[in-house]
């Protein structure tokens, strides 16, 4: 028993865009080393302490890179299997889609590496 199935037009655009998402990751693995390294932070551990972060710029940045890292890390699967979903009846949308979010996370990386993740209101 077979069958056919049929892949909507533009459905190369969709495949194209899933490959950027590795490529974030990939910057955000090399800043996140850059700043372990300036910082001094040994492996296994995976955020600076505490009270080191409170002391060194460095170690902060290294935090927020990280923190930056693994959140996009957590927000991966949805943003494949949404795509890949809508995709399916859509598939150009979803390719523009998927390259404004990760517009988006090199902004929010830029953003969250700076050492102030949070401003407090003056």
């Amino acid at each position: 028993m077979s069958f056919i199935v049929t892949l909507p037009n533009g459905v190369e655009y969709l495949g194209a865009s899933l490959l950027l998402p590795m490529y974030l990751l990939l910057g955000q693995h090399t800043i996140v080393s850059q700043f372990r390294r300036r910082a001094g932070i040994a492996y296994p551990n995976v955020y600076a302490e505490k009270a080191v972060a409170e002391k060194s710029l460095d170690a902060m940045k290294f935090n927020c890179a990280q923190r930056a890292h693994q959140n996009t890390l957590e927000n991966i699967p949805f943003v494949y299997v949404l795509a890949i979903g809508f995709g399916l009846k859509y598939p150009i949308l979803a390719a523009y889609t998927v390259v404004a979010w990760v517009i988006g996370r090199i902004g929010y990386t830029r953003g969250y590496i700076t050492g102030i993740p949070l401003r407090k209101s003056d």
